[in-house]
């Protein structure tokens, strides 16, 4: 079960499972943004490495000195995936499913409806419990996932195979991250 909404340090809870960016999104409306230090503690980045990011032009740059909606989901499908995939990968991944960073109009979906998808796939694949999960069934997660999401955005989705070719590419590195970090767990705990 999903114990963090992906790319944060918040806990997730099924209340979130269909909107996971709506944790976020009251504290960003109320406040005009959030600052680079309540960025890096909701994600656990340090402040360094997010302003990396915004200098190599996978995030968009602020204006002033807070981080708006747009900064901040980019940061977490970033984060969420990092562990797994090689920064530059995510950044050519992000810029195949929406192009360029700072165009919406370019985007097959833009990245707060992604994130949401994104999550709501991994929330269904965590509740089933399965161990071993293969791209077959993660694939058809994902359809069902598309399928109803475009029932409810009519003609939103610019582009379905690639948004599920995107998606599963995402679910299979955020699982692979999970994976990994476990691994680590127990290897320090054999080593301590």
């Amino acid at each position: 079960m999903l114990l963090f909404i992906p790319g944060s340090i918040l806990e997730m809870s099924e209340a979130y499972k269909d909107d996971a960016f709506s944790a976020f999104s009251p504290f960003l409306k109320a406040t005009g943004g959030i600052t680079l230090s309540q960025l890096s503690k909701l994600t656990g980045l340090e402040g360094s490495t997010i302003s990396n990011w915004i200098k190599r032009g996978w995030v968009v740059p602020t204006t002033g000195k807070r981080y708006s909606d747009k900064q901040v989901i980019r940061i977490l499908l970033i984060n969420m995936l990092r562990g797994a995939i090689k920064l530059e990968e995510i950044a050519e991944l992000l810029r195949y499913i929406n192009g360029d960073v700072e165009n919406e109009t370019d985007d097959i979906l833009n990245d707060i409806p992604l994130y949401n998808l994104l999550v709501s796939i991994i929330y269904d694949i965590e509740a089933t419990n399965k161990i071993g999960i293969d791209s077959d069934n993660i694939r058809s997660f994902i359809t069902k996932a598309v399928d109803n999401y475009s029932s409810i955005h009519s003609g939103e989705i610019k582009d379905e195979k690639k948004l599920c070719d995107t998606l599963e590419i995402m679910v299979l590195g955020y699982h692979i991250t999970q994976l990994r970090n476990s691994l680590l767990s127990k290897l320090e705990i054999i080593y301590t």
